[in-house]
């Protein structure tokens, strides 16, 4: 581990010709290469991360509109985030410096959600990244310490490529059957039938995405696969297992060192959800929840 302002600690890993880099702030995977290809983009160490990179992403992810939300019948106020857009955006962790335990080939972070103004809940969370002979496994507990029934969701923010190819001729497949239409602040208002493209594979350079899906089609071991593949057949899959039933999708030319890049979001719920309740789980005093994700090369 090593000191690095302004993302906190860095936390190295490797297992075989696997290595990956975890920063403290935000819990974030910021690095993950398979032989020496990157899978994660990387960005410049002197820098805040750029469009939330790798970050968790808790009690919910993406917006909520206003920042209010309806407790049972208790009306809620989040410092809005986003300001831009007058949402709260991301959860209450991504500037939090989280408490670190490492091995090799593993780490886990550890950070509190401690009651708030718009959050009166005290949730404990983890975060335990592991390196596999094809990627990094990472598993996601929380546990509500409140008094009252805490309403969570979560979700993470991975920029994923093949380092060595233009990411322009990477093709993506997402396997989702059913996409949220939004309005001007980026805020759901309808569903609609997804991209037949999209789940047969479209070139990144041709598509332009900032995306919620759901409806995933699940593999016979449970989890969903997203991927980015070469024009040589190599194939990263970004997966998720049970519990994340939406992903997000958000392309962008401005990531760092980048000529185009590619967040694929795994999210226990989509946007807005403190409003819809879509995807919310309200864990009980003392009640635990995990959920997984990886990423893997093929």
């Amino acid at each position: 581990m090593t000191s690095l302002s302004p993302t906190g600690i860095q936390i190295h890993l490797q297992h075989g010709a696997v290595t990956a880099q975890i920063a403290q702030v935000g819990a974030s995977l910021r690095g993950l290469t398979v032989g020496g290809v990157d899978l994660i983009a990387r960005y410049p160490e002197n820098i805040p991360t750029p469009s939330c990179s790798g970050v968790v992403l808790v009690p919910w992810p993406n917006r909520v509109r206003d920042g209010r939300w309806d407790d049972n019948g208790t009306g809620q106020q989040l410092a809005l985030t986003e300001p831009k857009l007058d949402n709260a955006s991301h959860g209450l962790l991504r500037f939090s410096a989280y408490e670190i335990e490492q091995t090799d080939a593993t780490a886990t972070l550890s950070a509190t959600i401690h009651p708030q103004t718009g959050y009166p809940y005290e949730v404990e969370t983890s975060v335990r990244y592991a390196l596999t002979d094809a990627g990094i496994e990472v598993t996601h507990t929380l546990t509500n310490r409140s008094d009252a029934a805490a309403p969570v969701a979560l979700g993470t923010h991975p920029f994923v490529t093949i380092g060595d190819v233009d990411p322009h001729d990477l093709m993506l497949t997402i396997p989702a059957a059913t996409q949220f239409e939004t309005d001007e602040r980026m805020l759901p208002t309808r569903t609609s039938a997804a991209p037949e493209n999209l789940r047969a594979g479209v070139r990144l350079g041709d598509i332009t995405l900032d995306t919620g899906f759901t409806d995933l089609d699940r593999d016979s071991d449970g989890r969903v696969r997203h991927s980015l593949t070469t024009p040589d057949g190599r194939r990263v899959s970004l997966w998720q297992g049970e519990g994340f039933d939406f992903v997000q999708v958000y392309t962008t030319s401005s990531y760092p060192g980048q000529s185009l890049a590619v967040a694929i979001e795994p999210m226990t719920a989509p946007a807005d959800a403190l409003n819809s309740g879509l995807g919310i789980r309200r864990l009980a005093t003392g009640e635990s929840w995990s959920v997984s994700w990886g990423v893997e090369l093929s």
